[in-house]
C-alpha cells in the first residue's frame, strides 16, 4: 500500500494514467483510433515535439528556458533544403540543418552565460531572429526537400516510422545522460542551486552552454524530420511548436524553477500532447480549441506542481 501511494505521488504516474484514460476513451468513441495507421500517425506526429522536448527539458532543469525552438525548427529545415538544392549532397544538407540548430543553441548559450541576458529575453529574441532569417533566405516561399530527409520524416522500418525509432532511441540516450553521467548530475545541481553548484567546483557557465547547444541541435533534427515528412521546407515550419514543447516538458513533471525533472515524464508528456491533438481531429473538435487546451494544460500542470511542492515544504 505504501509503495502504491509513493508511485501515485510521482508525476510520471499521473501523466501516464491520463494518457491511458484518453486512449481508452478514444478507443470506445472512435473505431479508427486503434487502427495501426492511426497509432503510427500519432507516434510520427508526436516524435518531433518529443525530440525537441528532450533538449528543452535539460535547459529547464538547468534553470533556463528556450522559447526559440519553434523558429529554429523552421530555420534548420530551410538551411538543409537550400544546401541540398545547391550541392545535391544529402550529407552536407543534414550537416547544414543540424549545424543551424546547433549554432542557434550556442548563440542562446552565449547570450545567457557571457552577456548575462535573461534566458527568456535571449531566446525570445532568437525566436524572432531565426524566423526572420528563414524568411529572408526563402523569400517566404517553401523549398522542396527530398533525399535522406524524406527517410527520416516519412520512412519506415518494419512498418514503424523512422522518426518514432529516433525518438525512442534519443529518449533512452538522454535519460541515461541525465541519470547515469557526471554531466547529468551537474545539470540537476546547477538547476537546484547555482551558487552551491559553483562553490562545489561545477562550471555553471559550461553546463548552461551545453544544454542550450544540445537543445538547438535537437531542434535542428526536429526541423529536418518535419520537413522530410512534408517533402518541403517552409520558413514558417515549427511555428507555435515552442508551446507544444514546453507543455510536454511541464506536463511531464519538470519544474520551471529548475533542478527537478524526469526524461521519462517528458516523453510521456509529449505522447499525451500528440494523443490530445489526435483526439481533436478524430472527434471533429475545432482546431482553435487545441490552442486553448494547450494553454490550460500548462497552467494546470504548473499549478499542480506548485501545490505539490507546497505540500512537500509543509511535510
Amino acid at each position: 500500500m505504501t509503495r502504491l501511494k509513493t508511485l501515485v505521488k510521482h508525476r510520471e504516474f499521473s501523466v501516464f494514467a491520463m494518457l491511458i484514460l484518453v486512449a481508452l476513451y478514444l478507443s470506445f468513441s472512435n473505431d479508427y483510433f486503434l487502427s495501426q495507421r492511426n497509432l503510427m500517425n500519432v507516434g510520427r506526429q508526436g516524435s518531433v515535439v518529443a525530440i525537441v522536448a528532450l533538449g528543452q527539458a535539460l535547459v529547464i532543469i538547468a534553470r533556463g528556458i528556450d522559447l526559440s525552438v519553434g523558429s529554429v525548427v523552421g530555420l534548420s529545415a530551410v538551411c538543409a533544403a537550400i544546401v541540398l538544392q545547391t550541392t545535391d549532397s544529402n550529407i552536407l544538407a543534414l550537416a547544414a540543418g543540424l549545424g543551424a540548430g546547433l549554432s542557434a543553441g550556442v548563440l542562446n548559450g552565449l547570450m545567457v552565460t557571457r552577456f548575462r541576458i535573461n534566458p527568456f529575453i535571449a531566446t525570445l529574441g532568437m525566436l524572432s531572429i531565426a524566423r526572420g532569417v528563414a524568411l529572408l533566405m526563402t523569400g517566404g516561399i517553401p523549398v522542396t526537400f527530398m533525399g535522406w530527409a524524406e527517410v527520416l520524416g516519412a520512412g519506415r522500418v518494419f512498418d514503424i516510422p523512422v522518426s518514432v525509432i529516433l525518438m525512442i532511441g534519443l529518449a533512452i540516450l538522454v535519460h541515461l545522460i541525465a541519470t547515469r553521467t557526471v554531466t547529468g548530475r551537474e545539470i540537476y545541481a546547477v538547476g537546484d542551486n547555482p551558487k552551491a553548484a559553483r562553490l562545489a567546483g561545477i562550471d555553471t557557465g559550461r553546463i548552461r552552454m551545453v544544454v542550450f547547444a544540445f537543445c538547438g541541435l535537437l531542434a535542428g533534427l526536429g526541423g529536418i524530420i518535419l520537413a522530410g515528412n512534408l517533402a518541403s521546407a517552409d520558413p514558417n515550419l515549427g511555428m507555435g511548436y515552442e508551446l507544444d514543447v514546453i507543455a510536454a516538458v511541464i506536463l511531464g513533471g519538470t519544474a520551471l524553477s529548475g533542478g527537478r525533472g524526469s526524461i521519462i515524464g517528458v516523453f510521456i508528456g509529449a505522447m499525451l500532447m500528440a494523443l490530445l491533438n489526435n483526439a481533436f481531429v478524430l472527434l471533429g473538435i475545432s482546431a482553435y480549441w487545441q490552442v486553448v487546451t494547450k494553454g490550460l494544460i500548462i497552467i494546470l500542470a504548473v499549478g499542480v506542481d506548485g501545490l505539490h511542492r507546497g505540500d512537500e515544504a509543509e511535510d
